[in-house]
């Protein structure tokens, strides 16, 4: 069969990667790619917003499977547009979608249906959301509303800092109209893990646990990025925690979106906080994490075409999913002075180095060719992942593997993992 990924970071080079393994596939294509996809892929010029385009492809092609990887074309109403062509597409519909679109949504759709999740208010007015501020003890949350590339949340130490992310996400606008509501919410303790499931709709099969890392600096210490690295398995996840997330939050949630009339099929992804009285929701994605999936997908042992499939067709309960119990470590190289202003241009050396290596995978998310050479084009350039007998084994052999590599201004974090150590 003919496969068509759509996006161009990590997330989706490790989808593509996947996907090759799988003996159903002949083809795969990806829009735009980049040049590490671009070796198990033929790359298409084609972005991920052109939502018209890309259809016109995939029926020109008879492309059997379209893959979105990133949440913006979900958002719009990709889905939507490829079934009008009777073509099989993974990933929620618009109307679902809207579960990452708006955390207001997703805040008072947890609210309603009783859903564990951080107490809150959600606000349109700068001024009511200053003064409501003024009312409440720090550390306190503040969250744009919209899509913000994984940059609009701000944990805030104190009153002074939660004002300025007001000012920045609703006076500023540095989110665009994702700012133009915001969500403030008490800062729970605990900790943070990623739970990714598939779902029919009706049907769940929850993956592998993993956590990501959020903030640029070692130590959780600067701002939130997309994501510096991640890890797989967390072992704070037992059994007993894994059904209980299942039963109290996984289940209803799909449930819950039925009941909307919203039905979800595809990835869902639950941001989660672990704390002293259980799990609570701190987010929603609509797609696979980014770097979770890359973590994630060196786990899983399963062919995810006929999982994938199951999931557009509602036939999940039909198939099974199996892991490695390897465990995995994914480090983010990025651009010096990311997420803030980077420069990009700078050549990358030493990939040759790690190609065909065994229990290692780099995974382009910001790279172009150009004369021969691959340099950066982006803040998040590199994905290193690494799969070990442990965390630590992976850890070690990943950053023996990130060692190897440079670029101009090249930054990474030097303690991804540490917690699952320690």
């Amino acid at each position: 069969m003919k496969v068509l990924v759509i996006g161009s970071g990590g997330r989706e080079h490790s989808i593509v990667w996947k996907i090759a393994q799988s003996p159903l596939v002949s083809k795969i294509y990806c829009a735009p790619g980049n040049p590490g996809i671009s070796e198990l892929a033929e790359c298409i010029n084609i972005s991920a917003e052109q939502t018209a385009l890309l259809c016109e492809f995939a029926v020109k092609e008879k492309i059997d499977l379209t893959v979105v990887g990133p949440e913006a074309p979900l958002v719009e109403g990709i889905v939507d547009f490829f079934s009008k062509y009777e073509l099989k597409v993974f990933g929620p519909d618009k109307k679902a979608a809207i579960l990452e679109d708006s955390k207001v949504f997703s805040k008072c759709l947890l609210k309603k249906h009783n859903i564990p999740t951080a107490d809150f208010q959600c606000f349109d007015d700068y001024q009511q959301a200053r003064r409501y501020l003024s009312s409440k003890e720090a550390p306190i949350v503040v969250k744009a509303d919209g899509l913000s590339k994984g940059k609009g949340v701000f944990v805030c130490k104190t009153n002074d800092e939660a004002l300025q992310a007001i000012d920045s996400i609703m006076k500023d606008k540095v989110f665009g109209n994702a700012g133009n509501q915001v969500v403030i919410e008490e800062c729970l303790r605990g900790e943070e893990v990623s739970l990714l499931a598939f779902t029919d709709g009706r049907n769940i099969v929850a993956m592998e646990s993993s956590q990501d890392h959020k903030t640029v600096f070692d130590g959780d210490k600067g701002p939130n990025t997309g994501g510096m690295g991640a890890y797989s398995p967390v072992p704070i996840m037992t059994d007993e925690l894994y059904l209980r997330i299942e039963r109290d939050i996984l289940v209803p949630t799909v449930h819950a979106m039925n009941r909307e009339g919203r039905p979800y099929k595809g990835v869902i992804y639950i941001g989660l906080m672990i704390t002293a009285s259980g799990p609570m929701v701190l987010e929603f994605n609509v797609r696979f994490g980014d770097p979770e999936a890359q973590v994630i997908l060196s786990r899983m042992k399963s062919d995810i075409i006929p999982i994938m499939l199951a999931t557009i067709t509602g036939e999940l309960d039909k198939v099974d999913l199996d892991w490695y119990s390897q465990a995995s470590v994914c480090v983010v190289m990025a651009s010096g002075g990311y997420p803030g202003s980077y420069e990009s241009g700078k050549q990358i050396i030493g990939l040759d180095l790690l190609k065909d290596q065994k229990d290692i995978s780099v995974f382009h998310a910001g790279t172009k060719s150009e004369g021969g050479d691959i340099i950066t084009n982006g803040g998040r350039v590199l994905n290193v992942v690494a799969c070990g007998d442990g965390i630590e084994d992976a850890q070690r052999k990943v950053y023996e593997a990130v060692s190897k590599i440079s670029f101009g201004g090249a930054h990474y974090r030097r303690d991804i993992a540490n917690k699952a150590i320690t």
